[in-house]
Order: C-alpha cells, then structure tokens, then sequence
C-alpha cells in the first residue's frame, strides 16, 4: 500500500486549468499541434471551454487549422459545442472561408442548421459575408453525408 501512494504522490493529477485551457486555446489558434497534443497528454480535456465559451475547435475552425481540426475531431471533440453567441466552429469556418475545414466538420457530424444568438445558421454566415463557395461546399458535404447513411435494401 506504501509502495502505491508513493506512485499517486509522484503522479500529480492532470488539471483543466483556466492557464492550461487559455495556452490550448492559444496553440488552436496559432496551429501549434505540438502543444495541443502535449496539453492533451497532460490531461487537459479538448472540449475546455474558456470565459467565452470558446473551445479549441473554434480556435482552429476561425482559422483554417485542418490539421488540428482533424486531431480534435479523432479524439472526439464535441463538433457542435457552441460559445456564449451560440456560435459553433462550424460558424467561424464558414465566417472566415475555410472550404476544408468546413466539409471537414459536416462530414464529423456537425449541424449545418444551428441558429447563433443571431439567429444566423452557419450558411447564413457564409451568403452574409459573400463567400458562396462555403455554400457549395456544405450543399456537397451534406450530400456525401446523406448518400453514406442511405442503405439499399
């Protein structure tokens, strides 16, 4: 017994932060997958949000990180968490015009009807600031979707 609570003194248990959430939420931003993974592996849950509201996924979706979406989406990230606007990272993609991030998102499972505190969907966001290629890219991503879950009987 001596010999396991020396082991779990040893073993500091991993802590989601309000520092720890802020430095994911900054290597999200700036598509720092070292530190995300390194913040990950030290315990610090993916889905942490900050006073916003804002997880890492919204950090690297507003910026076009697709290697770092693809990561938080592997390790099972909510993919409709939403911040304090009721904003998804689905609806800073599309805001910002980041085509692969996008499809990457609707194909995880993300809901392309999900109004903000705007009451904006993420395609309103897109047509609003003109970026119609976004649109496309969900029209044809939500497609592959459909068609996937379609059985033949």
């Amino acid at each position: 017994m001596g010999a396991e609570a020396n082991a779990a003194e040893q073993t500091p248990a991993p802590q989601t932060t309000p520092e720890n959430v802020e430095a994911l939420l900054e290597a999200a931003r700036y598509d720092d997958i070292d530190d995300v993974k390194s913040l990950a592996s030290s315990g610090v849950s993916l889905d942490s949000k900050d006073s916003q509201g804002r997880t890492a996924l919204h950090m690297a979706s507003a910026n076009g990180h697709i290697e770092i979406v693809d990561y938080l989406i592997g390790n099972g990230v909510d993919v409709n968490a939403s911040n304090i606007e009721k904003n998804t990272a689905l609806h800073w993609a599309c805001l910002n015009g980041h085509i692969e991030v996008v499809k990457k998102l609707v194909l995880a499972g993300a809901s392309v009807s999900v109004l903000n505190s705007h009451e904006r969907t993420p395609m309103d966001e897109a047509v609003s600031n003109g970026k119609l290629d976004i649109v496309d890219a969900i029209n044809t991503a939500v497609a592959q979707v459909e068609l996937s879950s379609t059985r033949v009987s």
